[in-house]
């Protein structure tokens, strides 16, 4: 295991984080990274809690702790993406429609984190996380070793069609939700649907020609969101 990765590293590495989020939320960040966010032109309208939240279920998570409940994912997700996503849109541009962000991001953070459990879960397993819902997993009868198996049997090959399918939902979703009038000013959250959505149901090419791909893809879905 590389040492950086190691639980307690990151652990340590997620506590100096909590307490820098927690300056930035205060105004007085001291990491670079930090402190170009609090110099952007629109950082003083916004509140960077979501961010100390995101760091806190990143921390949660690492430790190991699952999912009891179907019903969680979307709030964990949201925790751990959604909301950070929604930030960086309020620092991109005006937002005059709060709703339709927070769909947007809401619904692509569900797909995100599904796509990354459905990518991972075997790793995972193997270290003793399990990423999905636990009362979904004994709903469909699904075992800890068939996580960890190198071949995932029937119940588990159905579990993770039924997930995919939803991942592919919240993708559809989230590129529906936003207006006409904000598609253009927040398109990189279009993009990012858009290839999430290609990266869960297609063939995974040679890197370069996924690069190409990934590229032409998000030129396309970028310059139609300003027609």
């Amino acid at each position: 295991m590389d040492p950086a990765t190691e639980p307690g590293v990151v652990h340590l590495k997620l506590g100096w984080w909590q307490e820098e989020m927690q300056r930035l939320k205060e105004g007085s960040p001291v990491h670079p990274i930090s402190r170009y966010l609090a110099a952007l032109p629109r950082a003083a309208a916004v509140d960077f809690t979501p961010l100390l939240r995101a760091v806190q279920a990143a921390a949660v998570q690492v430790s190991g702790v699952p999912l009891e409940r179907g019903a969680e994912l979307e709030p964990l997700a949201q925790a751990l993406w959604g909301e950070p996503l929604a930030l960086v849109s309020r620092l991109a541009a005006d937002l005059p429609d709060e709703t339709a962000l927070c769909n947007c991001t809401k619904a692509l953070a569900a797909a995100d984190y599904l796509s990354k459990a459905i990518r991972d879960y075997r790793r995972e397993a193997r270290v003793g996380r399990v990423p999905f819902p636990i009362d979904e997993l004994l709903e469909a009868g699904v075992e800890n070793a068939d996580l960890a198996a190198e071949s995932p049997p029937p119940r588990l090959q159905g579990y993770l069609g039924r997930s995919r399918d939803a991942a592919a939902g919240y993708f559809e979703a989230a590129a529906q939700a936003l207006p006409r009038a904000l598609r253009s000013r927040h398109r990189h959250l279009l993009v990012l649907a858009a290839l999430g959505r290609r990266h869960l149901i297609g063939r995974t090419p040679l890197p370069e020609r996924r690069r190409l791909k990934d590229m032409l893809l998000a030129w396309t879905t970028a310059r139609r969101a300003q027609q």
